[in-house]
């Protein structure tokens, strides 16, 4: 498939131009022409562009890309070496990030929710990229989170009664923190994020909604892995979805 025709596919199904994104989504770095095979990731670590490198891979698929606003702009050190591997190897890197968390099919919360059992029923945040609904019965917490951990493969972080029954949940995946007033604010029992910050702690003590941070990369595995396949399905390409396990 012509790397073009494919981006143009990829932009069209996840729309990046209707978010307001803090990196560019989409082609981030041109390889080769033709694309048979792809090497689909979480984040385009070294570790990631090396197994792409040894597969032959044509394209590295990830949620987390390069060319953050506000970081470093400067071509040294382990950016140098990133772009270098690519550059030399005729890789190219695709990226999407807020319209990989927000797709209501193949996005991160919406695969969470497919993989947990959850029921959606509306959207909250800013650029509605939060989702909240409910279980399909009301558990303890404690059940809910065992329920999570066998999903993803480790045990949340929990603020909250572990006895105390569940039933409505917000949740949003990776860095979210900051939405957890707003999740309080669609009357969930419960919010579900990657990751958790100082004020968290308290908010929950106050409201009485519980909080798990499951995990940045934990809660973020999933859509791209769904886009791969999709791919895969769709155009007959090798897509190869490829987890390096990271404790945050």
């Amino acid at each position: 498939m012509k790397l073009e025709l494919l981006v143009q596919y990829l932009d069209s199904l996840l729309t990046p131009e209707k978010l307001r994104d803090y990196c560019p989504n989409g082609l981030q770095v041109e390889g080769r022409a033709e694309v048979r095979k792809i090497v689909a990731g979480v984040t385009a670590s070294q570790k990631l562009l090396d197994f792409a490198v040894a597969e032959g891979a044509d394209a590295v698929l990830v949620h987390h890309g390069y060319f953050w606003k506000g970081e470093e702009a400067r071509i040294t050190g382990m950016r140098k070496k990133r772009l270098a591997t690519l550059l030399a190897n005729d890789i190219s890197l695709i990226a999407y990030h807020l319209p990989l968390d927000a797709h209501p099919e193949l996005g991160n919360n919406a695969q969470l929710a497919a993989r947990c059992g959850w029921l959606p029923e509306g959207r909250f945040g800013e650029q509605e990229i939060g989702w909240h609904g409910r279980l399909p019965e009301a558990v303890p917490l404690a059940r809910l989170m065992s329920d999570v951990a066998a999903v993803l493969g480790r045990a949340p972080l929990a603020i909250g009664d572990p006895t105390r029954q569940v039933a409505r949940i917000a949740w949003c995946s990776g860095g979210a923190q900051g939405y957890f007033e707003q999740a309080i604010a669609t009357g969930a029992d419960v919010y579900l994020t990657g990751e958790i910050s100082e004020p968290c702690l308290h908010l929950a003590e106050e409201s009485g909604v519980a909080y798990l941070a499951a995990g940045h990369h934990a809660t973020e595995r999933y859509g791209v892995q769904a886009l791969a396949a999709h791919l895969a399905a769709r155009f007959g390409l090798a897509a190869h979805f490829v987890d390096f396990d990271n404790p945050a």
